[in-house]
């Protein structure tokens, strides 16, 4: 990416902040406070605030939340596997159970060296996903933590990279639309091998020899609404000033945090579902109709 680019990115971050400052705060949180390794623990790593995540040839890895949600904003501060990581799948995303089950998702697939990771978002309603959106980061992701949120309530799901939305989904269970809001949501991330499709379709497969491969975490903490029973679907979505995510603040972008979205899907897009008139054949789903934002 060119340096343009990123000087553009800068001047405009600078910009929205004096406008309008309403970016999410940081959380530092504990991960054995609140996530276990619930696979490949024999080569990870977890303690206080930090957690390491390990690929090789004999497994990789993953942790979960201690307890489940129903709306709130989910951070997780990350550094992605440096150098070589084709074939590699950095998975953060959150999930219920279950055949029709809801979903969140940022997955980062690993490149070859020199070239970019791919950040790819999608959401499962009812168990059907296939709303995918990809973007090519505007930074080094392998050089430094950046700050990955998912930020869900009733109205709306969006996804920050470092406080910048890259992509809204809205509410529009009233026109039909699925929406993931009555079923209760773990925090998941794993470290796994996906080399028959994550790097250019399969063709790049993992390289052994760099092996281990090593995803770094810190500060993670949820604000969100804690999962207890069924009765959480209207206690959750409740506009009360516990349930801080219902307040209208919430409900809609403001002007600054749509223009850095815009800036980012202009530049560094690089596939949208909505757009995607060979896979659907013209027959797109209802919600590509809709203004996500």
């Amino acid at each position: 990416m060119g340096s343009s680019l990123v000087l553009s990115l800068a001047n405009l971050l600078i910009i929205s902040t004096i406008v309008l400052f309403d970016s999410l705060v940081m959380v530092n949180g504990v991960f054995s406070d609140n996530m276990y390794i619930n696979w490949g623990s024999h080569h990870s790593w977890m303690q206080g605030d930090d957690l390491q995540l390990v690929l090789d040839q004999s497994s990789g890895s993953g942790v979960q939340s201690k307890g489940t949600f129903l709306f709130g904003s989910i951070e997780m501060q990350i550094k992605l596997v440096p150098g070589n990581s084709a074939g590699t799948v950095t998975a953060y995303y959150l999930s219920s159970t279950g055949d029709k089950h809801d979903e969140i998702d940022f997955e980062f697939l690993g490149n070859v060296s020199g070239q970019p990771y791919i950040i790819h978002t999608n959401i499962f309603t009812q168990g059907a996903g296939g709303r995918e959106q990809q973007f090519y980061p505007w930074f080094d992701p392998t050089a430094d933590y950046h700050n990955y949120t998912i930020h869900w309530n009733p109205n709306a799901v969006v996804w920050y990279v470092d406080d910048i939305p890259i992509r809204v989904y809205k509410n529009y269970q009233s026109q039909g639309i699925p929406y993931p809001n009555a079923q209760a949501m773990g925090v998941y991330s794993s470290l796994w091998n996906a080399d028959s499709w994550a790097t250019r379709g399969g063709v790049v497969k993992c390289d052994w020899t760099n092996a281990p491969f090593i995803a770094k975490y810190r500060n993670f903490a949820p604000r969100a609404c804690a999962w207890n029973g069924p009765i959480s679907i209207s206690q959750c979505a409740a506009q009360t000033p516990n349930n801080w995510y219902t307040a209208p603040e919430y409900n809609q972008l403001s002007y600054a945090k749509q223009g850095q979205m815009e800036w980012v899907r202009n530049n560094s897009m690089i596939y949208d579902y909505c757009k995607d008139t060979k896979r659907f054949n013209g027959q797109f789903p209802g919600e590509c109709f809709k203004p996500q934002f």
